[in-house]
């Protein structure tokens, strides 16, 4: 069994740029793009879950073109690009179209020795070959790649927000009715007011809590993370204990973690620690965007903060 067949997010994925949620302007600037055919490589940026992949994956289908897709934080290495990136690009399509290279999450790929590449692969095959690159964190993208891609910024402004989460909303209604789960409207508002505006999350969520049964406030208070558990086991140094709520706290969380931590913790160190946990939350914030594994980078940072105090 295929992943599309039971995982949410995959499942019921957008294949058309009509069918994506994103303000108007947005979907009508990538629609004009999918018209043309003929475009620039890509750089769509913005937060995690809003759609960016999606709207990748949507742009080749619906143009029924070749393509691959390489995800930077797993394959973002050099061999990849000499070897599956190269020979993908210098080869001539059956399909009698120019082929793509989406390369999702590549503010993963190393600035100085993969981007660099990138930039002479995207000149050297540019009549064969396109580019839709992805990221959360812009400003990790070296300049050349800037100048040689076309820039889409996946942000709403306040006025797009109430008719976008509408728009999901009704989208997250119709899953949960096709999937024959129970709900309960307050607590599917809640949960998409909570996650907003990532999409994905809020798929995974739904997903995970419609395992149980019924998707009720009720439930949702059941599966919330339990602070003062994890400020305890903070305070006794009790690794074990930590060590297994890592995992729950990432499947929650996210990337979005180490804000969450920043803003749950401070208010329980002491007040001369509260330096010292900002300070742990930041670097180990920043090394999450070139880990390998997130979960031992949550952990390593978890540890060091028990080294604080607390009240």
């Amino acid at each position: 069994m295929s992943i599309e067949s039971f995982i949410w997010e995959e499942k019921y994925r957008p294949r058309v740029i009509d069918d994506c949620i994103l303000p108007a302007r947005i979907k009508d600037l990538l629609k004009n793009i999918v018209s043309s055919e003929d475009f620039p490589n890509l750089i769509f940026t913005g937060t995690p879950g809003i759609g960016k992949t999606t709207v990748a994956k949507a742009i080749v289908e619906q143009l029924d073109v070749d393509y691959i897709m390489i995800n930077g934080s797993m394959d973002g290495g050099i061999d990849t690009l000499r070897n599956e990136i190269k020979n993908f690009a210098s080869t001539v399509s059956f399909k009698d179209k120019r082929k793509f290279v989406i390369l999702d999450e590549a503010d993963y790929l190393n600035h100085n020795s993969t981007q660099p590449a990138l930039r002479n692969f995207m000149d050297e095959h540019k009549n064969n070959c396109g580019f839709i690159l992805t990221c959360n964190m812009f400003n990790k993208i070296i300049e050349p790649l800037h100048s040689r891609c076309h820039v889409i910024e996946f942000k709403f402004k306040n006025k797009e927000i109430p008719d976008i989460a509408m728009e999901f909303y009704k989208k997250c209604r119709y899953i949960l009715d096709q999937e024959s789960v129970k709900y309960d409207k307050n607590a599917l508002t809640s949960i998409i007011q909570e996650h907003f505006p990532d999409f994905r999350r809020i798929l995974n969520k739904l997903q995970g809590l419609s395992i149980n049964g019924d998707i009720t406030l009720d439930s949702l208070l059941e599966n919330d993370l339990d602070v003062t558990s994890l400020v305890s086991f903070l305070k006794a140094k009790n690794f074990t204990e930590i060590r297994n709520y890592t995992g729950k706290l990432y499947s929650n969380l996210g990337i979005n973690v180490y804000n969450s931590l920043y803003e749950l913790l401070l208010s329980h160190c002491m007040k001369d620690s509260i330096p010292d946990a900002i300070l742990i939350i930041g670097k180990y914030q920043y090394q999450s965007a070139f880990v390998a594994s997130q979960e031992i980078n949550l952990a390593a940072c978890l540890t060091e903060l028990m080294t604080i105090e607390y009240k």
